[in-house]
């Protein structure tokens, strides 16, 4: 009765075990079509990073460009990134440290530039006169929100730095690296399934064989009690 029990949880485990198969198959096609979807979407744009003759990353032609642009992505926006998606063998923007890498490259650009604004007439501002001309203002690290919008030079300056265009390509770039690092997840789902499957795979046979084992024990223990009770 004990090993009858014991077979049918083996059973029902294994079966168990088979259907978390099933479901990580099922998890691992759909991230793979994500991964070719995205894959397709990144060569179609044919974004690429710029690696020298030494696999460095440079911007503008400078290492020291691409080091700033990774001490923002790193140090001021703490995104963790992953080294091997960095790779000069393929350059093209399809990881998501690449695409967050690229908004960096942006950003940086944005946030060290400088905009001329050209005053068409004197205007005065909290009491300080600022004649009609041109002015050249550092955008100095200032974001969209950091700019006082009435002032007659920040203003306009906001406008020229933070364009339609950065932000448009702020929101793009995000949206690939949410995308990428989605599918990196449902990959580990995919595989965590799949472990889990063959974990009660392996749980299951070993119960059935466990009542096997039982099975043969109480069979040779009935066959040798006839001949006990004749040598009594």
């Amino acid at each position: 009765m004990i090993a009858s029990r014991i077979r049918i949880l083996g059973v029902v485990l294994a079966a168990i075990g088979i259907a978390f198969i099933g479901g990580g198959i099922y998890a691992y096609t759909q991230v793979s079509a994500g991964y070719d979807s995205l894959q397709s979407f990144s060569e179609a744009q044919n974004v690429t990073l710029t690696y020298n003759e030494d696999g460095q990353l440079v911007d503008r032609g400078e290492t020291a460009g691409a080091e700033a642009i990774l001490d923002l992505l790193t140090e001021e926006w703490g995104y963790p990134v992953v080294e091997s998606d960095l790779d000069p063998n393929d350059p093209l923007v399809n990881t998501a440290t690449e695409y967050m890498y690229q908004m960096a490259t942006v950003g940086y650009h944005v946030l060290h530039g400088t905009q001329t604004v050209v005053l068409e007439e004197d205007v005065e501002y909290n009491g300080e006169v600022f004649e009609a001309g041109s002015y050249d203002f550092a955008v100095d690290g200032r974001y969209w929100t950091d700019f006082d919008r009435s002032h007659p030079i920040e203003g306009p300056a906001r406008e020229m730095a933070w364009t339609g265009t950065a932000h448009g390509l702020f929101g793009e770039l995000g949206v690939g690296t949410v995308t990428a690092s989605t599918l990196q997840l449902g990959l580990g789902v995919a595989g965590l399934l799949a472990g889990l499957g063959l974990t009660f795979i392996a749980t299951g046979a070993g119960l059935i064989w466990a009542a096997a084992k039982k099975d043969d024990s109480v069979s040779r223990e009935s066959e040798s009690s006839p001949q006990e009770l004749a040598t009594v």
